[in-house]
């Protein structure tokens, strides 16, 4: 099976249909894909009776490429493929002695790399010669424009909905680890009440411990609006509540919320050279929900200039380092956020 621009759902789909390949290689800084890609290929190719003498799997530390051939080399036992599973790929030494292999497959393995946190060197004959034999794919980190889709997707594959309010609350609590976000949805479908098909706000504010009133996207709602007695409430109750209020994560909801809103101005002209600033226009450029514009970038629009969105950046980034304690700054972040948030407002 030769290489090609192959996305996960594309390897889950043919590994699901039996459809395997004699080699794979799973690269990237997402390690939910790898993991689900790597337990999906051994569930396809062996059953739970035949793996204790057919499933090998070892770590790249610990590994030579010899060691990996004659693993692949050796033929199945009472089934009709094996596996062999290595993990942590990338502490291996050089792969440059694969390629023996690769020219000449045992067509009864499956050998499947799970290389994290980086990825193969593609100028490498090596590189090439696994994309001619197998299936390379690349596990990339989703922006968080796209956490609500996969929130959305993964729940209705349990013939589930969930509320906008709650996928802006568990995406803005538990931000890109797929992991750990997965971990959580499982959890609220445990939770689902009996008979009810819909995560709602109250059960993730229930089930995470985020409020459901008092949370980054409703601070962001209230900023929206310029309205300076909710913001400065939602402050207050990140003061009293320290362990709800973690300021990296806000500043990064703060600043990708304004940087959509400083997009927005830029939205394309419509046919007769008019600007076209209703929702539907602005969520297609933005690659935002309709109910996402509504409700905060399109009153920011309304409610901030162009160079005041600017300067909000800018503040945004000194805050952030501030935080980090550049320029020996030792504000309590609370403090920190106080003021960024007056600075918006006035």
């Amino acid at each position: 099976m030769a290489a090609r621009g192959i996305t996960f759902d594309d390897i889950l789909r043919d590994v699901k249909a039996r459809e395997v390949a004699p080699v794979y290689y799973l690269m990237g800084e997402e390690d939910y894909y790898i993991d689900k890609l790597s337990d999906a290929i051994v569930d396809a190719v062996l059953n739970k009776d035949e793996r204790d003498f057919n499933l090998d799997i070892v770590y790249g530390a610990e590994v030579t490429v010899d060691k990996i051939i004659e693993l692949a080399h050796a033929y199945p036992m009472m089934a009709e493929r094996r596996v062999v599973l290595v993990r942590e790929a990338q502490a291996i030494r050089s792969l440059d002695g694969l390629e023996a292999y690769l020219s000449h497959l045992t067509p009864t393995t499956v050998l499947v790399f799970c290389h994290k946190h980086g990825t193969l060197d593609k100028r490498k004959s090596v590189s090439k010669a696994i994309q001619q034999a197998g299936v390379v794919f690349e596990s990339k980190k989703l922006f968080d424009n796209q956490l609500p889709p996969f929130i959305t997707q993964y729940l209705r594959q349990h013939d589930v909905d969930i509320e906008p309010q709650a996928i802006q609350m568990l995406a803005g609590h538990v931000g890109a680890d797929l992991s750990r976000l997965t971990t959580e949805m499982d959890k609220l479908l445990l939770a689902l009440p009996e008979g009810s098909r819909v995560v709602d706000a109250a059960l993730v504010e229930d089930q995470t411990g985020v409020s459901k009133d008092f949370n980054d996207f409703e601070l962001m709602a209230a900023l929206a609006q310029r309205n300076i007695f909710r913001a400065n409430q939602i402050v207050k109750y990140y003061q009293g509540n320290p362990r709800s209020f973690f300021i990296t994560r806000t500043l990064t909801n703060l600043f990708t919320f304004f940087s959509d809103v400083m997009l927005a101005y830029y939205v394309p002209k419509r046919a007769d050279g008019r600007p076209d600033t209703s929702d539907a226009a602005i969520a297609a450029w933005l690659g935002k929900s309709e109910w996402k514009v509504r409700q905060d970038v399109g009153p920011a629009r309304r409610n901030y200039s162009g160079v005041k969105v600017m300067q909000i950046l800018g503040e945004i980034r000194k805050t952030d380092a501030q935080s980090k304690g550049v320029g020996g700054c030792r504000t309590p972040h609370e403090e920190l956020l106080q003021d960024l948030i007056f600075f918006i407002l006035h």
